[in-house]
């Protein structure tokens, strides 16, 4: 059986990064997959790890002989998730996460109709940039031109089939397990898994 593709966007600092490692630790049979991103390394992110870094050249060669499976230009750099990071998992029977942007999940759901999208949401503007400058990242400069950029990308939530409010870390987790633990328990998902035992149980006799 088919693995599901599960996307996951935010605006930059609503917790995105912190609530997906929780949630794969959790859950063992979700794959995560690296993107690729023209950026330099952020301090404390590592090559390969958290991203794959490559030059502004590589990316758009890598776009030339169509080896992206999405990619979009976030905060003027290049992101993007290589075809061979999801489609050989998917085939196999894994199920595969995008941590992606709103740019890059509408070109994932026009090509994958049946991904299952989830949104997050920070409880407010202000909390959203107080985590910007929490994490260090970034010059104060950055962060308000990436707190003015959120208000674009939080405009997206529309298109997402769930939506998080990522106030309580904890329960923002919990939230994130529910939909994934709901969305493989879906009818079509439990047919072909239990396909023997649905025919047994609907056949004549002990």
């Amino acid at each position: 059986m088919r693995g599901t593709l599960f996307i996951v966007a935010a605006p930059s600092g609503a917790g995105k990064s912190s609530i997906v490692n929780a949630v794969l630790a959790r859950d063992p049979n979700i794959a995560l997959s690296i993107s690729f991103t023209s950026r330099a390394p952020r301090p404390g992110e590592r090559h390969a790890e958290h991203y794959h870094f490559v030059s502004a050249d590589e990316f758009q060669a890598m776009v030339a002989n169509g080896d992206f499976f999405e990619h979009a230009l976030v905060h003027g750099d290049w992101k993007g998730t290589a075809r061979q990071s999801v489609e050989p998992q998917l085939a196999s029977g894994r199920d595969v996460l995008l941590e992606i942007d709103w740019q890059g999940a509408r070109q994932v759901r026009a090509k994958v109709p049946d991904a299952i999208s989830v949104f997050i949401l920070p409880p407010s503007r202000p909390a959203l940039l107080e985590r910007m400058r929490k994490r260090g990242q970034d010059s104060e400069d950055v962060m308000r031109q990436r707190l003015d950029a959120a208000r674009d990308e939080m405009s997206h939530y529309g298109e997402f089939d769930f939506l998080i409010v990522n106030e309580d870390f904890d329960t923002a987790v919990a939230e994130m397990c529910a939909i994934f633990t709901a969305s493989r328990l879906r009818r079509d998902r439990q047919v072909a898994r239990h396909s023997r035992l649905i025919t047994a149980l609907l056949t004549d006799g002990e």
